[in-house]
């Protein structure tokens, strides 16, 4: 999994897994999950990620929990 800021857009980038996007649904909330053509998610994306504090662009850490 990658995982990119894009600081122009202020969109926080899930990359599950490399793979051409078939298919988007934008859901409540500014969330936006691309599927692959076998309807596997392989995105998910955050709008406005600052804006709504899910990402601090001038403290750039993202703990993941295993």
């Amino acid at each position: 999994m990658n995982v990119k800021y894009d600081t122009e857009a202020d969109i926080l980038i899930f990359i599950l897994r490399d793979a051409l996007p078939a298919n988007a649904i934008s859901e409540p909330g500014g969330v936006i999950v691309s599927y692959d053509e076998s309807g596997e998610p392989i995105s998910i994306e955050l709008l406005n990620a600052s804006k709504r504090q899910l990402f601090n662009p001038e403290n750039p850490q993202i703990a993941i929990a295993t």
